[in-house]
């Protein structure tokens, strides 16, 4: 019987921060290393492109990430990373799919109707104003990018069921019309994995500007643990640890038996002050080596580019001849002679 293949996308937008390795970095370096299943992880620049239009930001944020994922040990041998861009069979699977997929099943995606119901609470006269095809067509390329590689499982969080839903779909229309080619993917959601809250209390996002990016400097890395909001509650007071960021991050971070001990200092009425200096303390230690490879490796982009190309090629390994199948179920190709 053939492995199970997980799939995850990153997409290339902005610095790693804390809650990204917390949330889907973590998991994923883990499931990298193991033998039971195959791991595929993906830069997910095309998707980036949606909202991107500075061409250097999406070049460093995707350095960036690329280095964040091999500093913290990600098994290359193991597990396949690429960049998405470098896989030219996708776009063109991305095509096919979109000739199976139903206008009406788009008008559903949530990103779709997010835009829409945000111009009209806004009064504009066209309820598509300023929203591109690629923000319309965005479910189809997640389609493309988990059904290039037969993917069965695919860790999304809860907004992103949906579009393995249609993914699922799309792929159903295209096995009636042509045969069963496609696997089903489904999705998973990890209920374990922690979302964490940022400097100020909202849940850690770029889009909110709160995060605590992973590897800054420990002078800046300090100064952001000590804007964490908190309340004002004086040294001796006892402290609520259930509903602090502070809190929250160093139990996402420490062993089971730190955190205890931490929550008996919030009993006994630790200082804000304290806790930010031992939650910056913890930080700083446990991201100490992967700081300096990840320092190591943006220096020296050669390498991460190594990498990537090596991925690339064992991830068209698997696309090309999918794609010579699929093309040959739809009648594209040469003629028989």
């Amino acid at each position: 019987m053939s492995k199970l293949r997980y799939l995850t996308g990153i997409t290339t937008t902005g610095t790693p921060h804390l809650g990204n390795y917390v949330g889907a970095i973590r998991p994923s370096i883990e499931s990298s290393k193991s033998a039971d299943f195959e791991s595929f992880y993906f830069l997910a620049d095309y998707h980036s492109l949606i909202k991107s239009y500075d061409a250097a930001a999406l070049q460093q944020s995707s350095r960036e990430i690329s280095a964040t994922w091999l500093a913290f040990g990600l098994n290359t041998d193991n597990a396949i990373f690429y960049r998405q861009s470098d896989v030219p069979e996708i776009p063109e699977l991305t095509w096919i799919l979109t000739c199976m997929a139903a206008k009406g099943l788009m008008n559903r995606a949530h990103a779709y109707k997010a835009a829409v119901a945000d111009n009209e609470e806004h009064g504009e006269r066209d309820p598509d104003k300023g929203i591109t095809m690629g923000l319309y067509s965005y479910p189809i390329l997640m389609a493309a990018d988990i059904l290039m590689f037969k993917a069965n499982k695919i860790p999304v969080g809860k907004d992103q069921i949906q579009h393995v839903e249609m993914a699922r779909d799309i792929a159903q229309r295209f096995n009636h019309h042509f045969g069963e080619h496609f696997v089903l993917p489904e999705a998973e959601i990890n209920e374990d994995v922690a979302v964490l809250n940022g400097l100020d209390g909202r849940k850690m996002s770029k889009s909110y500007n709160n995060t605590i990016p992973l590897f800054e400097p420990s002078k800046r890395l300090r100064k952001l643990i000590m804007k964490i909001k908190t309340n004002s509650l004086e040294p001796g007071e006892p402290k609520d640890h259930e509903h602090c960021t502070l809190f929250q991050i160093y139990q996402a971070f420490a062993t089971p038996e730190q955190a205890a001990s931490m929550r008996e200092q919030y009993a006994a009425g630790i200082a804000w002050g304290d806790a930010k200096q031992q939650l910056f303390e913890y930080l700083d230690n446990y991201l100490a080596e992967p700081r300096e490879r990840y320092n190591e490796l943006m220096a020296n982009p050669g390498e991460i580019e190594r990498e990537l190309q090596r991925g690339a090629e064992r991830a068209r390994d698997l696309s090309r001849p999918f794609l010579q199948e699929l093309r040959h179920a739809i009648g594209l190709g040469g003629l028989p002679i």
